[in-house]
């Protein structure tokens, strides 16, 4: 068994997606954990009622793949997420059906319809020791995560364990990000809430992913492989790896080595596959943010002073393209600390209240909100 399994898939013709994931899991080691009769939940990446083709949420061959393999053994397959919105019926049948899952469904699996919410308490956290949970996970003899590999204007990177993300009810997501603003705080939240879901299997979608602004209104790349392993923390370092990130750019990649969840160096994984002959030199990441703590001339009111420049600097944020706007207020709604509000139909943004959780960029629904950066990060950029 190897920590993670890699293999090249061109394309999302099921025959050879079906073949990528069969190699792919079975040198991950396999489906011996699965036994007939199960109940196996698939924490899918569904984050928008989105075409597949916009590369925002995992591709239904991958899926259908997965859920026949679960089949063969037997098992009852439940797919399921809580994307942003409402966790009800009308609003995820909506979800399914955009995201082409009802040919998962002829196969056997159900489509999750369990929309209660349990409180999950989980005393080894790092900083969600209770929290909101998605009842159906909470009921599922085994999890496996099915995510998509996407740039994320929070954390640079989603894939496996940012995917559990989705495990929090849809309406009160906002309220986490207001509890966790910084970007160390969240990302140990994330590490949380993987490390309570505790998957079995991790499984990555990587055929086409998302660069740009993403994770939903960016711009589809294709990366030309299917990933599996038992830890998620060792899949997202691959997958940093093979985006030209490093784990140095993935805030969640940072706490999870913290913690020893994670080697410090992806050499120090046993890779099947090559990630050299995907590694990519030019995708287009947001910036993740930084707790910047220079303290440049000490911790003195001047010193204080620089460090709250620098990290003024150093830090992305939401920024509008207006002439992209079409004034629906979707991103005022859902902004967890109140700092945007809506002047003459265009959303205005209270700096000083902002907490960078870019929620508002997320789910724009026309791609208007960017992730800005300095002036002076944007020339060093260069």
């Amino acid at each position: 068994m190897y920590d993670v399994a890699i293999v090249k898939c061109d394309d999302y013709d099921y025959a050879p997606v079906e073949s990528a994931v069969r190699e792919a899991v079975e040198n991950a080691g396999g489906l011996g954990f699965v036994k007939s009769g199960m109940r196996v939940a698939v924490k899918l990446n569904l984050v928008s009622a989105m075409k597949p083709d916009r590369a925002a949420t995992v591709h239904p061959s991958v899926v259908c793949a997965v859920v026949k393999m679960l089949r063969e053994r037997g098992a009852e397959v439940v797919l399921g997420d809580s994307p942003g919105g409402l966790y009800t019926a009308p609003y995820l049948n909506r979800v399914y059906d955009e995201c082409g899952l009802r040919e998962a469904e002829a196969l056997g699996a159900k489509l999750n319809d369990d929309f209660s919410q349990t409180e999950a308490h989980y005393p080894e956290a790092k900083v969600a020791k209770t929290f909101q949970y998605t009842a159906y996970l909470k009921n599922a003899d085994a999890i496996i995560d099915l995510s998509k590999l996407k740039s994320h204007g929070m954390m640079a990177m989603t894939n496996a364990v940012k995917n559990f993300f989705g495990s929090i009810p849809g309406t009160i997501k906002p309220e986490y990000h207001y509890r966790y603003p910084k970007a160390e705080d969240f990302a140990n939240l994330l590490v949380d809430l993987y490390e309570y879901s505790a998957p079995a299997l991790c499984i990555t979608d990587a055929v086409v992913g998302m660069e740009g602004n993403g994770p939903t209104q960016g711009t589809p790349r294709k990366i030309g492989c299917i990933m599996a392993a038992r830890s998620g923390h060792a899949l997202d370092l691959a997958a940093s790896e093979i985006l030209g990130l490093g784990p140095a750019r993935v805030p969640t990649l940072k706490m999870a080595m913290e913690r020893g969840l994670v080697p410090d160096s992806v050499d120090k994984l046993s890779i099947y596959g090559s990630i050299d002959e995907l590694r990519m030199t030019d995708f287009v990441a947001s910036p993740a943010q930084e707790s910047v703590a220079f303290l440049i001339l000490g911790d003195g009111a001047l010193g204080k002073a620089a460090d709250a420049v620098a990290k003024r600097v150093m830090t992305p944020f939401p920024k509008l393209e207006r002439a992209e706007c079409v004034g629906c207020g979707k991103c005022a709604n859902i902004c967890p600390a109140k700092a945007i509000r809506m002047v003459n139909g265009k959303p205005k943004i209270d700096r000083a209240a902002c907490i960078h959780c870019f929620c508002c960029q997320e789910f724009c629904p026309k791609g208007a909100m960017k992730v800005g950066r300095h002036a002076i990060m944007r020339l060093l950029g260069r």
